[in-house]
């Protein structure tokens, strides 16, 4: 065990700026694992490392120079967690603690700040990692999945929408605006739809196949992720529409947040530009209003009047 237990300290106590004497390893033994050891067995077992492949330098002390992460990537693995609202306070917290062990106790220390971060709004379902495995398991065997759907009532907690449980086509899993969502379909209709993974409970694996993702209209040439999530991203079910928006040059960032790069601007001039996008009619309406000071939607007719008719609603709201 020696050696398991050296490394085990030079992952804690060292980095590229930090090194540890051999005396200083030997204490670390005693104090943290009881175990003896002498000067020659460190520098033995250090060699071992070094031929099994381990970064060490021996150079002005011990130091463990290279890890599976780097401090930047264990950083983006801390912070996807901590904004992830799939998950719940304790699960965050878990898999916090465990990413945090990756690294150097110099590394946590520039880190302990996230543990006074304020509670953000996370699930209130219990079971989302585990219907997360399962939906998982499910696409890769390529079987159908049951599930009873959620919402949240009054008293913040999880009631089914319906008793008779969901039966979808599992396809893929994609995570949006910090929560998880299936990208499926009912056998009974040809189109997408959509499901919060931490809305769901007690999903279990059909032995049934799913329907191939042929014989489903919107992705009978397969799914196009990228262009999938610019078009669905509110994440409704439905068809896309081509759209036409006329806003101003300076909304160009705000533009590709949303829709990436799949749009044409089809005009321009000193106070305006027109774009061309493809989008989910629905989710098209909610962003509309969202950057209502900011944007017009021209085209379809149809949705310029479903806004119009939501800005009037809101105006009688607040007069």
């Amino acid at each position: 065990m020696l050696n398991m237990l050296i490394l085990e300290i030079l992952r804690k106590y060292t980095d590229e700026d930090h090194s540890l004497t051999q005396q200083e390893i030997i204490r670390l033994l005693d104090i943290n694992y009881g175990m003896d050891c002498d000067r020659r067995s460190v520098k033995n077992n250090v060699l071992s490392l070094k031929e099994l492949g381990y970064d060490i330098s021996m150079e002005k002390g011990y130091r463990l120079l290279s890890r599976e992460f780097d401090e930047s990537e264990l950083r983006i693995l801390i912070d996807s967690v901590l904004f992830s609202k799939s998950i719940t306070t304790k699960q965050a917290k878990s898999l916090i603690e465990k990413i945090r062990s990756l690294a150097s106790n110099y590394f946590n220390a520039k880190v302990s700040h996230v543990s006074n971060l304020p509670e953000l709004s996370r699930t209130l379902n219990k079971q989302a990692m585990y219907s997360l495995d399962a939906l998982n398991d499910a696409i890769a065997e390529k079987k159908k999945v049951s599930f009873i759907y959620n919402q949240i009532g009054t008293d913040f907690k999880l009631h089914p929408k319906r008793e008779e449980p969901y039966i979808v086509n599992p396809y893929q899993i994609v995570a949006n605006n910090g929560k998880f969502y299936l990208i499926s379909n009912y056998d009974k209709y040809d189109n997408v739809a959509h499901f919060r993974i931490d809305k769901m409970t007690e999903v279990r694996v059909l032995d049934e196949k799913v329907k191939p993702m042929s014989k489903v209209s919107e992705i009978e040439k397969g799914l196009n992720l990228p262009k999938h999530m610019a078009e669905h991203f509110y994440m409704f079910s439905g068809e896309s529409v081509a759209a036409k928006i006329k806003t101003t040059e300076d909304m160009m960032s705000e533009l590709v947040d949303w829709f990436g790069t799949d749009f044409r601007i089809i005009e321009k001039n000193e106070d305006s530009i027109c774009i061309r996008v493809n989008c989910n009619q629905e989710a098209l309406r909610f962003w509309g209003l969202q950057y209502g000071p900011y944007v017009e939607i021209l085209e379809p007719k149809s949705l310029r009047e479903r806004i119009a008719e939501d800005v009037n609603n809101m105006q009688e709201k607040y007069s």
